[in-house]
């Protein structure tokens, strides 16, 4: 089965915000991410990202572009996450299925230890912004 899952690239002067998991699934519990997370059945990608940013950090964001994605396969599920670029608006940090938040640059991303699906993610980051 198929998850479609969306994460934010939030840039900050010149650096990126990655958030380390400490609820969901265990193959990534521990393990740093761009957050994001499922989209709705039926649900538009920008809008399913604008609302878990919402959920998860209650950060006001808008999703901007498209620009990568990755098919991963886990033990129990494939994810297709789906990277777009977002903008910050307004909003305090508050942290409900992270433990901690960072905002890194892209040489220093993959030094992190980055659930798989992120990985390419960081590459491409890394290569091309």
């Amino acid at each position: 089965m198929m998850i479609t899952v969306v994460a934010a690239l939030i840039q900050k002067e010149d650096k990126y915000l990655i958030a380390k998991r400490s609820t969901g699934d265990p193959n990534v519990l521990g393990k740093w991410e761009f957050p994001g997370g499922k989209v709705k059945p039926n649900e538009d990608e920008k809008k399913a990202i604008e609302r878990e940013i919402k959920e998860e950090f209650e950060l006001n964001i808008k999703a901007k572009a498209f620009l990568i994605n990755n098919i991963c396969e886990y033990p129990t599920k494939t994810v297709d996450l789906r990277l777009y670029e977002c903008e910050y608006l307004s909003g305090k940090f508050n942290l409900h299925d992270h433990s901690e938040y960072i905002y890194v640059s892209k040489e220093e991303i993959q030094n992190y230890d980055l659930c798989p699906a992120d990985i390419p993610l960081a590459k491409y980051i890394k290569n091309n912004m």
